[in-house]
């Protein structure tokens, strides 16, 4: 059997790579965004004056606005396509971001959140999609790990970027910044990105390598059809349970270093740094692995559950994180657990396309992505609550981080224990 990476002329090209290259910088101006508000919460929470209670009521509002983005997105995604459908969901979110800048109360900060939720949302759909259209299945993980690495890199860079600009030219300078970068990130995606087979850039032998899976149906697929299915429950199962997590850290992260080992503003970059460069090394790490895995015969089933069992247990130990009272243990403990999140997420996010043809893979993204919103604003209420109510004790919260994974992987192979694909009629909508 000859090997779909090379051809009679040697290597196929890889301008597929350099498309994924888009999806990591999108996704890492996503998260400089979003990650600004969690990073100035002690700042902001002194001279605005918000309870626990309110700022959760802030992060809700991000989430229930993410909850109607994704669904929204998903759908119009695989309506109106990638390359237009990711730039619409772009500049109106670096329109919200910078529009942090003008804002002075809660209710304001809970409307601009609301607006950054929503454009937001359109990131993943958009992007799972683009790596359904450009990679074959076998590829599908690393690319997944290699673009949502993208999601550390700008959680890292936030920490190094919004202390200096908010020492220096004050607190509305990190988001009018920060918003703005997502113009220039326009510019090169309309100037690269194209469907594979519009593409004046790939040569006719990375055409074949990237279609070289069965040919798919087209057509359309509602809502209300893909809710029939056990694959879409699968995947939205692995998505409720472990987005609130994710979102948790992002949030409640800094907010738990100030409290719990005093970390100021220009303190608190180091950990956080060192914390999101392991969930970078554990998105690529994972992603790569279950691909091995799959060139080494393993079947999809077997290959993307494996590596999804690993990451599910190397989140156990966090629960300890919130009792030691040694900095760098509670930074490796919530570093691990973030590594293997990402790690269970780069194995996650191509199931939609695993289980799915490309027509519904956003409109899928986009069902999982908004129960995982909606789980997730209840963990975030919950998060306010007990804090507020049991003076900052975050034992809870770690204890449901520990275990979620493992149980929505034992939930998910009752769902689907052989994971096989949905079948749609050609056409169907």
């Amino acid at each position: 059997m000859s090997d779909p990476n090379h051809s009679g002329h040697g290597r196929v090209g890889r301008f597929r790579w350099l498309i994924c290259a888009l999806l990591f910088f999108a996704t890492t101006i996503n998260y400089m965004d979003r990650q600004v508000l969690s990073i100035l919460a002690p700042v902001l929470q002194k001279d605005i004056g918000w309870s626990e209670l309110e700022y959760a009521h802030i992060v809700t509002a991000f989430q229930a606005a993410y909850a109607i983005g994704m669904l929204v997105f998903g759908r119009i995604v695989d309506v109106i396509g990638t390359r237009h459908g990711y730039a619409i969901c772009l500049v109106l979110w670096s329109l919200a971001a910078m529009a942090h800048a003008a804002v002075r109360t809660v209710f304001g900060f809970g409307a601009a959140r609301f607006a950054l939720g929503f454009s937001e949302a359109g990131n993943f759909p958009a992007a799972i999609k683009a790596v359904t259209e450009w990679f074959p299945k076998r590829e599908r993980a690393l690319a997944t790990g290699v673009f949502n690495s993208g999601t550390n890199v700008g959680a890292i860079l936030a920490p190094v970027l919004v202390p200096w600009l908010t020492l220096h030219y004050g607190w509305q300078a990190s988001f009018l910044a920060l918003g703005a970068t997502g113009f220039v990130w326009l510019v090169f995606w309309y100037a690269l990105y194209d469907s594979p087979d519009c593409s004046r850039r790939v040569s006719p032998e990375e055409l074949a390598h990237i279609l070289s899976d069965t040919r798919e149906p087209a057509g359309r697929v509602s809502w209300f059809r893909l809710l029939g299915y056990r694959q879409t429950w699968f995947y939205i199962v692995g998505f409720a349970f472990s987005a609130p997590i994710w979102w948790f850290y992002l949030y409640w992260l800094p907010k738990f270093l100030h409290r719990q080992h005093g970390l100021d503003l220009v303190d608190i970059g180091p950990p956080l740094i060192v914390i999101y460069s392991m969930t970078c090394a554990g998105a690529v790490a994972s992603g790569w692995f279950s691909g091995f895995l799959l060139r080494r015969g393993w079947s999809v089933n077997a290959a993307r559950k494996t590596a999804m069992l690993i990451c599910a247990l190397a989140v156990v130990p966090v629960v300890f994180a919130a009792n030691t009272s040694q900095l760098w243990i509670a930074t490796l403990l919530i570093g691990l657990a973030m590594a293997a999140h990402q790690g269970w997420a780069s194995n996650l996010f191509p199931l939609a396309g695993d289980l799915f043809p490309k027509h519904a893979v956003a409109s899928v993204i986009g069902l999982g992505g908004m129960f995982g919103a909606l789980t997730s604003m209840a963990l975030a209420e919950s998060a306010g609550f007990i804090l507020q109510n049991n003076t900052g004790n975050y034992w809870p919260l770690f204890a449901i981080a520990a275990s979620a994974y493992l149980v929505a992987l034992a939930i998910m192979h009752a769902l689907l224990p052989d994971m096989k694909p949905a079948e749609f009629p050609d056409g169907e909508s």
